[in-house]
């Protein structure tokens, strides 16, 4: 019992990542100490079925829950305690750093440890440099091909999921669908635009699963084949992570900062006392 409510509150904190732009779900799994389990799981998910979805269902139902309950909660506090509200999450990810560096068991710094950590850690920044001039997406009425344009997305925001360090919110913002999808997100207890939000999550939603499977196989492979290189890539992705949200910041006060470091702090505890 003690357990399953643990990994409800990890999948409370990870739904979070995927609200707000810049921080990555698949970094905050790894932070709080189940992503290699969950990508195994994923990637196998029919092999010891019953299991798996043990571990499974109290991850979904807490961040689904995140998802309903706070979307509203993190835009507010995001537009009123920017600075703070960043820093928590910086925190929650910089809180796992530790748990990664032990995984990856690298004695000696090599090369190619180097180069896989500096690839990851380029592109995001580059894609950082890509964040304007992209209009937001009408989803007032929907067709076949905004439907098939929505799995197509909900496979890319999956692959983002699991991906540590990119940010599925950011990767939704370069697309354009990033505020429509919020939008819907947060309108689904209005029951009288029900069905035409059904119709853009049902699409978005299959997207995502069939992206999920997808990709964490990818994943499973590359950490049982080439671990100590997956890892340092992991950890470019994080650091890039880390890098975005702080660019992302568009106030700030001393008074702010200094508070928001004691978010980071609290943020950097949490994370570090759940993923042991």
């Amino acid at each position: 019992m003690i357990n399953n409510i643990k990994l409800f509150f990890k999948g409370f904190i990870i739904g979070i990542a995927n609200i707000i732009p810049g921080v990555s779900g698949g970094t905050l799994a790894i932070s709080l100490g189940i992503y290699e389990k969950l990508i195994k799981i994923l990637s196998n998910l029919f092999q010891d079925f019953k299991e798996n979805l043990k571990f499974l269902i109290p991850i979904i139902l807490g961040a689904v829950s995140s998802l309903l309950i706070l979307s509203k909660l993190i835009n507010y506090c995001l537009n009123k305690f920017e600075i703070q509200t960043i820093l928590f999450f910086i925190g929650l990810i910089i809180g796992g750093i530790p748990l990664i560096t032990r995984k990856a068991k690298v004695k000696k710094i090599k090369i190619r440890y180097i180069i896989s950590f500096l690839v990851p850690f380029i592109f995001i920044i580059s894609l950082i440099f890509l964040n304007n001039g992209f209009s937001n997406v009408d989803l007032n009425k929907i067709n076949a091909l905004d439907a098939l344009m929505l799995f197509f997305v909900g496979v890319i925001a999956a692959a983002t999921m699991i991906i540590p360090g990119i940010s599925g919110s950011f990767v939704l913002m370069l697309l354009g669908y990033y505020k429509p999808i919020i939008k819907i997100i947060s309108d689904l207890t209005n029951f009288s635009h029900l069905y035409h939000n059904m119709l853009i999550l049902i699409p978005l939603g299959i997207g995502i699963l069939i992206g999920i499977v997808l990709v964490s196989k990818l994943i499973n492979y590359l950490l049982k084949k080439h671990e100590k290189v997956t890892y340092f890539a992991i950890l470019g992705f994080i650091f890039s992570s880390i890098v975005s949200i702080v660019i992302n910041i568009t106030s700030f006060t001393l008074i702010g900062f200094a508070v928001g470091l004691l978010f980071m702090a609290l943020g950097f505890v949490i994370t570090y006392k759940i993923s042991e």
